[in-house]
């Protein structure tokens, strides 16, 4: 019987809260849905609460609630996660209502909100881009804020992540065998940023992929990239002393050294067979040459010749007078 009893007493409680949403939601009655609201609110009953919160926003337009409505329904979808609506929210109240004791916190919500709507380093960063702006924002906005060392945090936190994001690109890069696309790839992080704690890795990725150009280069390239990758090993060494990177620097240095060596050899030996060529195609040419003056030469003396023959039938023709007249005797 007292079984009975208590599954009927929570069937009439569960049909009581049920029934007051309900008739928050039907009601026209502003002080009754605002009542609804912020119980669902004190109960973190996030989505009930927006969905009254959202009615009651014609309802208090204008009214001392309107700030209340609209602070807790930022909030609201804040712990709903749906940051990027809530850091929407948070903005427009601190720019709505700046005289508000509230508004340095919902300007600080709002740049929180950008942090967490963040992706993931390996998916697009515009969001990120944009977050670092927010609190930056932030930090313009309220300099002697107790919240500006938490900002500075996440600002470090999220500049890492496209730190990151550009030294993983990178890496990419060289994993693919697209050594000179890796080598600036990795260049662009050490200049876009300068305190990146990922240099030594990135020194070292350099370094490798300058040696694999090298060691894989076409022969008009070879000479200049090998001692572009001779000088970054040097470079690895001195800043970075007795370390991995300065070992694998060394041992990358002697085979370039071998490999200049063996160029030099090589180059010699083509620049040889080059010059041999270009004698050989010389001394063609000029026999060509040769030959072809021959053959101008017969055919201007075939053409004199041909002149001489007309010159000689030309004057003959003058030389030899005209037939004796014949005169008939008139009668």
């Amino acid at each position: 019987m007292k079984k009975y009893i208590l599954g009927l007493f929570a069937v009439a409680v569960i049909s009581s809260c049920v029934s007051q949403q309900e008739r928050a939601m039907r009601s026209a009655d502003k002080e009754f849905i605002l009542k609804a609201a912020n119980e669902n609110f004190a109960k973190k009953k996030w989505k009930n609460a927006l969905a009254l919160y959202d009615r009651l926003a014609n309802l208090v337009a204008g009214t001392d609630d309107f700030p209340n409505v609209g602070f807790n329904t930022a909030y609201a979808n804040y712990y709903d996660k749906s940051y990027k609506l809530a850091g929407h929210q948070f903005k427009n109240f601190a720019v709505s209502f700046p005289k508000d004791p509230r508004a340095e916190e919902a300007a600080y919500m709002s740049a929180l909100c950008y942090y967490e709507g963040s992706m993931d380093y390996n998916l697009d960063q515009s969001s990120t881009e944009l977050a670092i702006n927010e609190l930056q924002d932030f930090l313009n906005n309220y300099p002697n804020s107790e919240r500006s060392k938490n900002i500075s945090q996440l600002i470090d936190e999220l500049s890492y992540k496209l730190e990151f994001k550009a030294y993983e690109n990178g890496r990419q890069y060289y994993k693919m065998g697209e050594y000179k696309a890796a080598n600036v790839a990795f260049e662009n992080v050490l200049e876009d940023f300068p305190s990146t704690k990922l240099r030594s890795k990135i020194y070292d990725y350099i370094m490798k992929s300058r040696y694999e150009l090298a060691m894989k280069s076409i022969y008009n390239l070879k000479a200049e990239r090998i001692e572009s990758a001779l000088t970054y090993t040097r470079l690895v060494e001195k800043e970075l002393p007795n370390t991995e990177y300065s070992k694998t620097a060394t041992d990358l240095r002697e085979k370039l050294e071998k490999e200049k060596e063996h160029f030099a050899v090589v180059k010699k030996e083509t620049e040889a067979r080059m010059a041999a060529l270009t004698a050989r195609q010389k001394k063609e040419a000029e026999k060509l040459a040769a030959q072809g003056k021959t053959e101008q030469q017969v055919k201007d003396q075939i053409s004199n010749e041909k002149k001489a023959m007309q010159l000689q039938r030309d004057s003959a023709a003058l030389k030899t007078p005209p037939p004796a007249a014949t005169f008939k005797i008139q009668r």
